[in-house]
């Protein structure tokens, strides 16, 4: 259970660092005049929708996880891991075709600022973080408290990462290549599901 609890500890935390999840919103607010606050707010519902979503799937997930649990005599032990272990291998192939959030600022030309605001949330809410179901998956077979765990755990790190993301590169306070952090997000994000399944295999 532990390594489910720290493997979705270290994808909530990178996930919450992904420009592609708060800098839209960022350039956007640049480009549309808004405030540090009002960026701030906005990348808080932009950011709920995103959590929403994921977490609904998650706890379906879950639940399967945990019906597979009851029925599937080596569910927890060998099934599970191995379905992260493949999914990081997945994720480190594909990571250089990295998609998350793509919002183009083209399509955002000539809308009102509540059209942009709904084109944002919607869009956010259409790309739910799928890296982190895998652990809902695995979580269903420990019950409901450590699903719950984790889902809290991610809705918190991914919406303040956001805002402290936001709030220092608004201000100038940090300045990296993210298109290169985004581009190696996928074999960082691959290597921890490979190494959970591993442990996993160990420890559950």
């Amino acid at each position: 259970m532990y390594s489910i609890i720290i493997g979705s500890l270290l994808i909530s935390v990178l996930h919450a660092i992904i420009p592609n999840h708060w800098l839209p919103v960022l350039a956007i607010g640049k480009k549309e005049g808004w405030g540090l606050g009002e960026t701030s707010r906005i990348t808080f519902l932009a950011g709920m929708a995103h959590v929403v979503s994921t977490v609904i799937i998650g706890l379906l997930l879950g639940m399967i996880g945990g019906e597979l649990t009851e029925h599937i005599k080596h569910f927890t032990h060998i099934v599970a891991p191995s379905v992260l272990i493949l999914l990081g291998l997945y994720f480190v192939r594909q990571h250089y075709t990295h998609h998350h959030f793509h919002l183009q600022k083209e399509q955002l030309q000539k809308k009102t600022k509540a059209s942009i605001i709904l084109a944002l949330v919607i869009a956010m809410f259409l790309s739910p973080c799928m890296e982190i179901e895998a652990y809902f998956l695995l979580a269903g077979s420990h019950g409901w408290y450590v699903m719950a765990g984790i889902a809290l755990m991610y809705s918190v790190i991914s919406i303040a990462g956001m805002l402290i993301w936001v709030r220092i590169v608004y201000k100038g306070l940090l300045k990296l290549n993210w298109h290169k952090w985004e581009h190696n997000t996928g074999i960082i994000t691959g290597l921890v599901l490979i190494i959970t399944g591993i442990v996993s295999f160990f420890v559950s």
